[in-house]
């Protein structure tokens, strides 16, 4: 889980952004992207907002519509800039703007972000973050939704499915506390939580708050159904170190194929994307081989960078070859997750379980160097091979299911998996009518709260 601060407070890594890093030789963004050219790092606040707008003046995809009037000067940082220009993005059949995510963050922090770590590095304040990531089953009922095992949850053992009744000696645990909730677990360097296990078990764990590495390829295993195996990936980032997870999704899609895997389900209930070239290699895998060398997608910029435009095509990897593939999705499914679904549905039988919509992302940005700032205007959009890709709804589950926020990982009995399970053997994701999935109210606003802070970002590479 990594944990902004400062004026990129609003952002916090889960999930899709088009952006480049400054690693050192290893393959990440900084090898695959060259931001554009700075200006003088050392300039003035007001330098470097004007900075910021010209470059959204030249880049934006909605840059037609930014106003002539507009006061940089006047505005904080480039994040406050960034975060602005948003309101001019009106697209054909939305009433309000569409972009929901340009922004600006400090290089030092896109650095340590877009490589895989936990936490933002170059920031005084930040200490790192707990290693967990919380949602509301039900109101007055929260769970664990994640653990990063190099964390320190992780080391303590806290699994999914945890229910926790106490923070900081504070019971009222509910969608009313939400603002003390997100303070104390995810912005504090210190809390004492209180835990209720599966078994109905009580344990009162000490928590701090470090930086760690985080695990991208967070499960693989294969399931014997009715209907032959089913390989189930969780796939939790496109960030992070590029060659090391192209080497794990080489090992899984071999362990699948070897085995006999003849059902697929990929669960991206969190992932909020990261690299298109990520999304590229695991798309590669996972689409049939009669897609080979037909159009994955097409990346579309404004009017005045249109020889940017570019094509790319499907490149077949390993001997997997199915025809139907099962997604496991929620509201924190976005960016490079939502890519990777939109440019497989032409050519393969596309099976979205989940309980909500996912975010709605279908465009993305790269980073733009202004003084020691990154700033990200969003650039580009992409479609599939059909032309289609304004999800700006986000895509809607085939089956409204629960994510079974009270089972771990894996867990047969876990109500989105189970769903798929059912279906892979029965053709049907529910026993009954009623099993069909509707997110309380407050429930699904108090976990759209939880799930602000999540950067939602698909990486290009430019």
């Amino acid at each position: 889980m990594a944990k902004t601060s400062g004026s990129f407070s609003i952002l916090f890594l889960t999930f899709i952004l088009l952006a480049s890093s400054c690693k050192k030789e290893d393959k990440s963004l900084a090898v695959n992207l060259v931001p554009l050219p700075s200006p003088d790092s050392t300039a003035s606040s007001t330098q470097l907002n004007q900075s910021a707008f010209a470059k959204a003046q030249d880049y934006y995809l909605w840059n037609t519509q930014l106003p002539a009037s507009f006061n940089a000067s006047s505005f904080a940082d480039p994040n406050a800039v960034m975060t602005d220009i948003r309101q001019y993005s009106r697209e054909a059949g939305f009433t309000t703007p569409v972009d929901r995510w340009s922004f600006a963050m400090k290089k030092t922090e896109w650095d340590a972000i877009s490589g895989g770590l936990s936490t933002l590095a170059g920031t005084a304040a930040d200490d790192g973050d707990f290693g967990i990531t919380v949602f509301f089953r039900a109101e007055n009922d929260l769970r664990v939704r994640l653990t990063e095992p190099n964390s320190s949850a992780g080391a303590e053992g806290i699994k999914r499915g945890w229910r926790i009744t106490k923070v900081n000696q504070n019971t009222n645990i509910n969608t009313s506390n939400i603002p003390f909730l997100i303070d104390n677990i995810y912005n504090a360097t210190a809390a004492n939580i209180t835990f209720v296990k599966p078994d109905g078990s009580s344990v009162d764990v000490a928590l701090t708050a470090t930086k760690y590495p985080l695990k991208q390829v967070y499960m693989d295993t294969i399931y014997n159904t009715s209907n032959g195996k089913a390989g189930y990936l969780v796939y939790n980032s496109f960030l992070g170190n590029q060659n090391q997870i192209a080497a794990e999704f080489a090992r899984v899609f071999n362990k699948f194929s070897s085995a006999g895997v003849t059902n697929l389900i990929v669960d991206l209930r969190y992932n909020g994307g990261g690299y298109v070239s990520l999304q590229e290699e695991l798309a590669n895998y996972i689409v049939n081989g009669s897609a080979n060398g037909n159009v994955m997608m097409k990346q579309m910029y404004n009017a005045a960078h249109t020889a940017e435009n570019s094509t790319s095509n499907f490149k077949k990897q390993g001997a997997l070859n199915i025809n139907k593939v099962y997604f496991i999705v929620s509201r924190s499914t976005a960016s490079a997750s939502e890519l990777l679904i939109n440019n497989l549905k032409p050519y393969m039988d596309v099976k979205i379980v989940g309980p909500s919509n996912t975010h709605g992302k279908p465009v993305g940005y790269f980073p733009i160097a202004v003084g020691e700032w990154y700033v990200f205007p969003i650039s580009f959009k992409t479609v599939n091979k059909n032309g289609e890709g304004n999800y700006y709804a986000g895509f809607t589950p085939d089956a409204l299911i629960a994510d079974g926020l009270d089972k771990d990982w894996g867990d047969v009995l876990e109500a989105s998996l189970a769903s798929v399970l059912r279906n892979i053997s029965s053709n049907t994701f529910t026993r009954e009518v009623e099993e069909t999935y509707t997110e309380p109210v407050l429930v699904g606003l108090g976990n759209t709260a939880l799930d602000k802070n999540s950067l939602k970002i698909t990486v290009d590479k430019r």
